[in-house]
């Protein structure tokens, strides 16, 4: 026996666009993905103190000075890696100086490097990333529709799973431009990493239905397609939510209790599992349930009228 996933399939459609239109104006309207300087440019410190230094110590003392949004990474021996907006050459030393200052005990400090980010080369990693995603997407759509050439229809499997993907990243944009805005969330080079695991494990949760699909319906040739895609979705739910669950658990303790600076990989990471799992059932499958049914073209004629 299996549920009627196909039935729903509307309402999901729906669930998904109350989710994205939302984050789309977030995203496009106001105030947007907020840069980080791995895309708008900065500089980059190395510094290494000769007395013990809490990393919120450090990153509360840069608050302090005007320096909110940089970002403090530990690398152990009282030595700090610090990315903040772009400084000059002479203005990085009066920085320093400045947080051993606050944090006070008589600090002594040491700078081991100083680098500077510049916008140009920013906005060639910008480009880059959008090449790396349209890449993977292409890649992506090229391998279902070969993996799945022994079925009917194959272009539709490739088709079906670079929507769920194109789902999966307006969600976790759409979501991320929000907690941008009441989170100050930054996009930095960890967000884009996060951003193609995300794509990768969006198509793995897809494909493991698609699998399932594909073996009945070489099972079960005489079936309606409809119930196919009910009775693969059924046979692979219970794997698919057990995998993404064992996955969310130490995500939410690593959010919670780890580091301030792999913190926008996890929450990318985390929004990323919930939508790639729930467009896996919801979208994917439901796409191919739609366009075999003629939904779209019945759908496009009704707007004609």
């Amino acid at each position: 026996m299996s549920l009627n996933f196909a039935r729903l399939r509307g309402w999901f459609f729906l669930f998904s666009l109350c989710v994205i239109l939302p984050g789309m104006y977030f995203l496009l309207v106001q105030p947007g993905l907020k840069s980080g300087i791995d895309f708008s440019g900065g500089s980059s410190l190395t510094v290494r103190y000769d007395v013990p230094v809490q990393q919120d110590v450090l990153r509360n003392a840069l608050e302090s000075i005007g320096y909110s949004e940089s970002t403090v990474q530990d690398f152990g021996d009282n030595t700090f890696f610090l990315r903040m907006h772009l400084l000059e050459d002479g203005t990085y030393e009066d920085v320093v100086a400045q947080l051993a200052d606050k944090i006070g005990m008589n600090a002594q400090y040491e700078i081991l490097s100083f680098d500077l980010v510049s916008p140009v080369i920013a906005r060639e990693v910008v480009l880059n990333a959008f090449y790396a995603v349209i890449a993977a997407a292409v890649g992506i759509f090229i391998y279902v529709w070969w993996a799945f050439r022994n079925v009917p229809s194959p272009f539709r499997y490739g088709v079906a799973a670079l929507v769920a993907l194109l789902h999966d990243v307006l969600v976790v944009l759409g979501v991320f431009a929000l907690l941008g805005w009441v989170l100050n969330y930054e996009v930095n080079t960890m967000f884009l990493i996060a951003l193609l695991t995300v794509i990768g494990y969006s198509v793995n949760d897809t494909i493991v239905v698609f699998d399932r699909l594909r073996e009945n319906v070489s099972i079960y040739p005489n079936r309606d397609f409809t119930d196919n895609v009910n009775f693969s979705i059924s046979e692979t739910i219970g794997r698919s939510l057990n995998t993404s669950l064992t996955l969310l658990l130490p995500l939410l303790a690593l959010i919670l209790f780890g580091g301030q600076t792999i913190q926008v990989f996890l929450v990318v990471l985390l929004i990323g599992v919930v939508a790639g799992t729930y467009s896996s059932i919801a979208i994917a499958s439901q796409i191919l349930v739609s366009w075999h049914s003629g939904d779209f073209g019945r759908w496009v004629l009704r707007r004609n009228r």
